[in-house]
């Protein structure tokens, strides 16, 4: 991981990789700390997606990981807290040896609730029940704009 200066989420500043960086860096940093980084990992954003959030990738080519973060989450009306949450899933699947040279430590990387439980472990507890409340939110907009274009289109 690349060095970058300490973010600071009450500043608000442009929303690109470098920020993504420092978001994951600080999230390491504060509550993966006891994680290794046992090899190159990469994060920025990728296609604007509407269902899928984030993603982790291990590259077979050089053994580096890459997580990729929804475009749509550029957009500053997207709260902190679901960026935030979105790279804490991902480094929580990096640490269980998914898409990491680490060893695996489950079968299945979301069983069992398991990413919540090592998200709350990991004093991250308040990201899940934001997310959770946002989430629902942000289905029923996406449910109501859609219904409102099947209208129009009909």
């Amino acid at each position: 991981m690349r060095e970058s200066s300490d973010y600071k989420s009450s500043v608000q500043t442009k929303r690109d990789n470098e920020w993504l960086l420092a978001r994951l860096e600080s999230i390491w940093k504060n509550h993966f700390s006891d994680v290794p980084q046992v090899n190159e990992v990469f994060i920025g954003f990728g296609r604007k997606s509407k269902y899928r959030f984030g993603s982790i990738r291990l590259c077979l080519t050089d053994n580096s990981t890459h997580i990729k973060i929804s475009g749509t989450f550029k957009d500053p009306d997207i709260p902190l807290e679901i960026v935030d949450h979105t790279i804490a899933h991902e480094l929580v699947h990096y640490s269980h040896g998914f898409s990491s040279l680490l060893p695996r430590m489950h079968e299945h990387p979301h069983r069992g609730g398991i990413i919540n439980k090592e998200l709350k472990a990991r004093r991250l507890g308040h990201l899940i029940s934001f997310y959770d409340r946002w989430v629902e939110e942000y289905v029923e907009e996406l449910t109501r704009t859609n219904r409102e274009a099947a209208r129009r289109d009909f």
